[in-house]
């Protein structure tokens, strides 16, 4: 194990005789997205891409990239490859009611309450 005065690094218990293999020529390390966490509770979002060897060095790579600047509780980071995602041609999946007035305040019996209580708003 790499002994190092950050804490971090050794925290981590990155090997001496690490098992990456060294990149061909043309060959390129996985990319992972990176998801970032301000607080906890919050929602994780998403806040850019890495290219590491494996997940551990793309957590490493991550908390680096998109970690150090502001505030962080957590940083996930899941393989590009693993993200499953819908087709902008599939866009019909979404259309679940076509009219959706039902969200809107213009259908239920107090809408004239709703316009007199704008209309009192703005005066």
């Amino acid at each position: 194990m790499i002994k190092s005065l950050d804490p971090r690094v050794t925290r981590e218990q990155i090997e001496l005789d690490n098992q990456i293999a060294p990149l061909q020529e043309l060959d390129q390390w996985e990319t992972y997205e990176v998801f970032h966490q301000k607080k906890r509770g919050d929602q994780h979002m998403h806040v850019g891409i890495v290219h590491a060897p494996n997940p551990e060095m793309a957590l490493l790579f991550g908390k680096e990239q998109y970690g150090r600047r502001g505030i962080t509780a957590n940083i996930w980071v899941v393989k590009t490859a693993n993200v499953f995602a819908s087709e902008y041609e599939d866009q019909d999946i979404f259309e679940t009611v076509p009219e959706k007035q039902y969200r809107e305040a213009g259908g239920y019996k107090v809408m004239e309450k709703i316009n007199k209580y704008k209309k009192e708003q703005k005066s």
